[in-house]
């Protein structure tokens, strides 16, 4: 069994994104990272968002983005609901991008061609591995997005509609026990 990618802390985050802001591509970095860490979505699912995808036809971020089947790794298509953080952070970014073609890739290369999963992939792992964020992976912000709704009391139903899973197993691997948690457990008797 591989091992799993590490969740890290709110401050960890914070370490990290403060990195980001120090990167060439910084606004772009930020929304990546922050779509797997806010939105739950899986690297391959954010290379494969287009600019129609995320942004409305009054030019405002929408507050759900619907993706196709050919867009998630299920072949099933689902829905991702974006926080008011994330719109924000997205609407952010969006004003660095000049859009010729609502088609076009939401994240672009250097050249403007679109990611695929496995270049986001190297770009996010190697962002984590600068950050100085060892054991982080580009589904860190994933697991760390469903393990911080469990802390938060929200049901293993409800995070595994948001993450698209099929399975509640499959769901409940995602979570990590950090030992807070454990603490304020054990605080409750």
């Amino acid at each position: 069994m591989t091992k799993q990618a590490r969740t890290i802390s709110e401050r960890e985050l914070q370490r990290l994104l403060d990195f980001v802001s120090k990167t060439k591509s910084q606004k772009r970095n930020r929304a990546i990272i922050l779509l797997t860490h806010l939105a739950g979505m899986r690297i391959g699912e954010v290379a494969a968002l287009r600019i129609a995808d995320v942004l409305a036809s009054d030019g405002t971020v929408r507050k759900e983005v619907t993706l196709s089947a050919m867009q998630t790794k299920g072949n099933r298509s689902r829905t991702v609901l974006l926080n008011q953080r994330m719109q924000a952070e997205l609407a952010a970014y969006l004003q660095t991008v000049r859009v010729r073609d609502q088609k076009q890739p939401l994240f672009a290369t250097q050249r403007s061609a679109g990611f695929t999963a496995n270049s986001l992939t190297q770009v996010v792992n190697g962002i984590y591995k600068k950050a100085g964020l060892d054991g982080c992976s580009s589904h860190s912000g994933r697991r760390g997005f469903l393990t911080n709704l469990a802390e938060k009391g929200v049901s293993v139903r409800v995070m595994m509609a948001l993450a698209g899973h099929q399975n509640m197993s499959t769901t409940q691997r995602y979570i990590d026990l950090r030992p807070g948690v454990l603490r304020n457990a054990v605080e409750l008797i």
